[in-house]
């Protein structure tokens, strides 16, 4: 493999040609017309332009990326995630015009993306999950019958997608027509399908997923625990690894549950096995996400893998150089997520100029960035800018870590969640790892968060008036 096209833009581009170039591979980076400027395009090798700035006439358009690849002599194309990442279409077009996915087989895509197909492909593998049913419902007396039979409240959730859409919670059976209607209409119009199925809803998860690689000799590894609880609109903002809560015993037994549910699907590559974990400590399987995960780098740091590095090893048909009792845990890392969204307007998405971006360093501080000082946030692409991610030898010393970094991270003209993540870090249900995923409806508020910004702004301005009367006390000349 001498040349890799990188099908996707930002931090995440420029993250797999850093471990593209270490191992003395080529890079091509794809850019819409708003993107011609940016970052990946200029650390990439060589660039192409494949369209305009709305993703579905750029980053979406599979068969002309392909096309694009092959007239740059290209080996293998990486999808990064998001984007066309878990496209089965995709995947298995690549593979028909002789290049190679960095990732799973299209069958396995296919079957993962699919909630009920997933849970169809795992049930004999003996691996706990959440009560329910595994077929799809489109009609309202079925639903009160399934409804019935588990208890109330249930969670109706989309077959063919995530990220919260298509999702609502039940109640009670007076909710159930109409947030029913509500679940089938978004499920159609986020992803074309309005598939939805019940399960029992889980009143206070956590939720933990396991970093699994399987390369194509028949060997399966996971490399551990992300902890993913702290969620908006069911979206992850700040993940960490380890988790607080798992026992040596239980991490052992959802590691092997993981290792079972690649192999139920002839896993290839790098996946996430996404578990629910109830207040208990039983765990249900979720759903198996087939490709990097955004918050990879947490994993990175506490088992010193790098694993796109691996992702591309296993597309060239290495065998992993590793056996699962060679891994081990060291530290711990926490990642957040800095979205431009307006954290104290319900996280709304904020477009602007980045009139000072300047981000923090040091020792056991990554930031995985995509933007520099003066660019424009599309509107057209997901808000992330970076991830910010610390690590240290404890828990505590990470999150401490991240505190400092958010301090240090200035940026001036947008909107972003640093303040959201610094109010989660210095939060003693955060810190003590007491919390589940309905954090952010327990805890957080605008108006908390609005009272503490205004309290560190009024002692950094006590601060800087002591310090401007004793430097005058200083400059006074005596008289006699």
């Amino acid at each position: 493999m001498k040349k890799i096209l990188v099908a996707n833009r930002g931090e995440i581009a420029i993250r797999i040609i850093k471990s593209a170039r270490k191992m003395g591979i080529k890079t091509v980076a794809i850019y819409s017309d708003i993107d011609r400027n940016a970052p990946h395009v200029q650390f990439a090798d060589e660039a192409i332009r494949i369209g305009e700035n709305a993703s579905n006439k750029s980053y979406l358009l599979g068969s002309k990326i392909i096309d694009e690849a092959k007239k740059m002599d290209v080996d293998a194309i990486h999808p990064g995630y998001g984007f066309l990442s878990e496209n089965a279409n995709f995947a298995e077009e690549v593979e028909k015009n002789d290049l190679i996915f960095i990732g799973p087989k299209s069958d396995s895509i296919r079957t993962m993306g699919d909630k009920l197909a997933a849970k169809d492909a795992v049930k004999d593998f003996d691996i706990p999950m959440v009560p329910g049913v595994d077929s799809a419902i489109d009609n309202i007396e079925k639903a009160i019958c399934v409804a019935e039979e588990i208890g109330f409240p249930i969670l109706i959730k989309a077959a063919a997608g995530g990220g919260g859409k298509g999702m609502r919670i039940v109640n009670n059976l007076e909710e159930l027509p109409s947030q029913m209607e509500r679940a089938i209409s978004e499920a159609t119009s986020a992803f074309g399908d309005g598939s939805v199925f019940i399960e029992k809803y889980i009143s206070s998860p956590r939720h933990i997923e396991i970093q699994v690689l399987a390369d194509s000799h028949g060997n399966v590894v996971h490399l551990f625990e992300r902890e993913c609880s702290i969620q908006r609109r069911h979206q992850k903002v700040i993940e960490e690894a380890p988790s607080s809560i798992l026992t040596p015993s239980l991490r052992k037994k959802m590691g092997d549950a993981a290792v079972k549910v690649a192999k139920s699907c002839d896993y290839l590559g790098a996946g996430t096995v996404e578990f629910l974990l109830d207040q208990d400590l039983n765990f249900y399987f979720l759903e198996m996400n087939t490709r990097l995960q955004v918050e990879h780098p947490v994993t990175e740091f506490i088992t010193g893998v790098d694993l796109v590095q691996e992702q591309i090893k296993i597309a060239k048909g290495e065998k992993l150089s590793f056996n699962q009792d060679e891994l081990n845990i060291k530290g711990h890392a926490v990642e957040l997520r800095v979205y431009a969204e307006d954290s104290l307007n319900n996280f709304t998405p904020n477009i602007g100029v980045l009139e000072t971006y300047r981000i923090p360093e040091g020792k056991n501080i990554r930031v995985d960035n995509g933007f520099r000082e003066g660019m424009e946030i599309p509107i057209y692409y997901d808000p992330m800018l970076s991830k910010l991610i610390t690590y240290g030898s404890t828990r505590m010393e990470a999150i401490e870590l991240m505190i400092e970094a958010i301090n240090n991270y200035k940026i001036v003209g947008v909107e972003t969640t640093l303040p959201f993540g610094k109010f989660v870090c210095e939060h003693e249900s955060f810190r003590s790892g007491n919390f589940d995923t309905h954090f952010v409806n327990d805890y957080y508020s605008a108006e908390k968060l609005k009272k503490e910004i205004k309290e560190e702004a009024r002692i950094v301005a006590l601060l800087g008036l002591k310090i401007y009367l004793e430097d005058q006390k200083k400059l006074r000349i005596p008289t006699n």
